[in-house]
């Protein structure tokens, strides 16, 4: 069972998306705040690329906040090795800063520790940003893109994406109104190409933890929305959960959401910590303030590896923190 935690007036007050040439072309191309069809964002390399992203989404989100000032602690993360481009897109910001590794449930991760903060007290305000870059994933866990290795069916695309969040304890925005920590899970796959069959063992952990503790069913929220488990992994999450009697109405999944299947080749869909991050913000938090959707559990799925351990033939754990989301 995981460990609930329960949010009074924890708010998201602001929240931006950017995203690259194959973001722009997706479903959910035209909500984003900015695009860029070169993927640079202006720098010279991909991993500055992605640093420059998601320094982008905080700035889109600090204009939008009506405050003046910065937020008081600030948690972030991505993919690349010691997490370089949010620690260099974000050091102009010069806020207090706590990195994240979670791999693509870092955006989840961010905002159930910005909500445990500002519960906790001492600050009043606190920012949780993501970002992945297809181009520096693909060098650092696979191969760089030139050298045109062939994708199995069951890979997912690294979204070149980021999005920043800013919250407040106060009356008006998104609540954030509980969250649990996910249980690392080893479903004992092995193939970096399955990433989806690694995730979902854990997304069904955590969802049968939080129905469970919470003593609610699926049927009770407009959607259950997972990261990146894409195709493979939204159906073997279905078939898990079946076997414990539970039936995943409404559920969504941004890394089938962020592309068109027909016109665009991803495989299996989406992946990256800017999957979630960028969907999250630009597709369902207005369906939230609009009033369409009322009730959201949220969670990014991460899967925990190293290129080193997948060449040693190690397990890919998978983890899948959750957030309660309402209207």
């Amino acid at each position: 069972m995981g460990r609930i935690f329960t949010f009074h007036n924890v708010r998201i007050v602001s929240h931006a998306s950017v995203g690259g040439r194959e973001e722009s072309r997706g479903p959910l191309g035209g909500l984003f705040d900015f695009h860029d069809d070169c993927n640079r964002f202006g720098a010279k390399t991909w991993e500055q690329a992605e640093a420059a992203a998601i320094r982008m989404a905080l700035t889109f989100a600090l204009k939008k906040w009506n405050k003046k000032g910065l937020p008081e602690l600030l948690f972030a993360g991505d993919l690349q090795n010691q997490c370089m481009a949010s620690a260099e897109g974000l050091l102009p910001f010069e806020i207090p800063y706590f990195g994240l590794y979670g791999a693509c449930s870092t955006m989840t991760e961010g905002l159930l520790l910005a909500s445990i903060a500002l519960a906790a007290g001492g600050v009043t305000s606190a920012a949780a940003a993501s970002s992945s870059h297809n181009a520096a994933a693909e060098r650092q866990f696979r191969f760089p893109l030139e050298y045109g290795g062939q994708r199995a069916p069951t890979a997912q695309w690294t979204a070149t994406a980021a999005g920043a969040y800013i919250l407040e304890k106060g009356d008006t925005g998104v609540r954030i109104t509980h969250g649990m920590a996910g249980k690392l899970v080893d479903g004992g796959i092995t193939d970096a190409s399955n990433m989806g069959a690694a995730m979902a063992p854990a997304a069904a952990d955590s969802i049968l933890s939080f129905l469970a503790e919470t003593k609610t069913r699926a049927a009770d929220y407009d959607a259950i929305v997972t990261g990146d488990l894409g195709e493979e992994g939204s159906l073997l999450l279905s078939v898990l959960l079946e076997k414990e009697g539970v039936r995943l109405t409404g559920h969504r999944d941004c890394g089938c959401l962020l592309y068109d299947k027909q016109s665009q080749d991803a495989h299996a869909g989406a992946s990256g910590c800017g999957c979630s991050a960028a969907v999250l913000s630009a597709h369902f938090l207005p369906k939230l303030v609009s009033g369409e959707m009322k009730k959201i559990l949220f969670l990014s799925t991460g899967a925990m590896m190293s290129p080193q351990s997948t060449q040693q033939g190690g397990s890919i754990y998978g983890i899948a923190p959750c957030i309660l989301l309402e209207g």
